[in-house]
């Protein structure tokens, strides 16, 4: 989203009681365009600005294990899927590049939480697994990662969430139907 990186006189008037960061942002596109649409920014921007804030929380569970989201999901989905995931599959299923996941895997096999070998038939082919010490970690930090994520939405009454969730259950689907090839 195009907004403000601070707040203050040099962007214009300070937030309202009880205004988020991007309705702030949204008031000044409106300013500067008002013919401009700015309903998706309402949207987009406001989920942007959550994954952006749940991303960089360092004093969660995950900060406190030196992992960093992604990371975390590299591990959960080998634990998930079980033994031997190619590469690819990984990829797949974190909605990364595959880039991204060689990346991340190294740093994880360096830490000794992953571990690859080559298939048997194709020497190209890799097949990655949790080592031991990456199981016990993941399945230690599985509970404390999912209470940690209920205490952040704690704010929000319950049947606030389940609508929130259908909402973006909506939305990831008709995304994936757009752009679900991206990934991988």
């Amino acid at each position: 989203m195009t907004g403000p990186a601070g707040h203050g006189a040099d962007h214009g008037p300070a937030r309202g009681p009880g205004e988020d960061a991007v309705a702030e942002v949204i008031r000044q596109w409106r300013e500067i365009h008002p013919g401009l649409d700015t309903g998706p920014m309402s949207v987009i921007g406001r989920i942007t600005r959550c994954a952006a804030l749940l991303q960089h929380a360092a004093d969660g569970p995950l900060g406190r294990a030196e992992l960093v989201r992604p990371e975390f999901d590299v591990l959960t989905a080998l634990r998930r899927l079980g033994p031997g995931v190619t590469p690819t599959r990984l990829a797949r299923e974190t909605f990364s590049s595959g880039a991204a996941v060689t990346k991340r895997v190294r740093r994880l096999e360096e830490r000794g939480l992953v571990e690859r070998r080559q298939d048997g038939r194709d020497r190209r082919v890799q097949h990655l697994s949790l080592t031991e010490e990456g199981r016990a970690l993941i399945d230690r930090l599985l509970p404390d990662q999912v209470a940690y994520e209920a205490a952040l939405l704690a704010g929000l009454a319950e049947d606030r969430r389940e609508e929130l969730a259908g909402a973006l259950g909506e939305l990831l689907i008709a995304l994936e139907g757009r752009l679900g090839g991206t990934f991988g």
